[in-house]
């Protein structure tokens, strides 16, 4: 994705903004994970969580998804990895009411852990995460 497509808030987070409203995005993000054979473990609405204690938000939901096949690779060279996955989209929206989709790289996971030899399992998980992304903002 070109700089000006994305940018990081945090190392090892990349933050790219969307076409669509909240829910949409969402919605969006959640449809192209199950259409690349993946499954939608969680979506966490941070918003709502929230508003039930009578505090605001606006609208952050977290979508947490994957399959074994994908992320027990980097577990089975360094078992901690599980602490960062499986793989999560943040979808928020700024004071401006911009939506933005936020994701770890699997580069940092690997490289928080200290997995060796871990290129290929990476490059796949981020080219998964970049389309995912990609797709529900509208870049695509």
């Amino acid at each position: 994705m070109p700089p000006s497509d994305s940018f990081t808030i945090a190392e090892g987070l990349t933050t790219v903004p969307s076409h669509f409203d909240p829910k949409e995005t969402t919605d969006r993000v959640e449809t192209a994970i199950r259409e690349r054979g993946m499954n939608v473990f969680a979506r966490i609405d941070h918003a709502a969580g929230a508003s039930e204690v009578g505090l605001t938000l606006r609208p952050t939901e977290l979508i947490i998804f994957g399959n074994a096949r994908g992320g027990t690779p980097l577990m089975q060279s360094v078992q901690t990895v599980g602490i960062d996955l499986p793989l999560k989209v943040l979808v928020w929206q700024d004071a401006g009411s911009k939506t933005w989709l936020s994701y770890i790289e699997p580069s940092w996971i690997a490289q928080r852990h200290r997995v060796a030899n871990a290129e290929q399992v990476v490059n796949n998980l981020a080219a998964v995460l970049n389309a995912i992304v990609r797709t529900a903002s509208g870049a695509n």
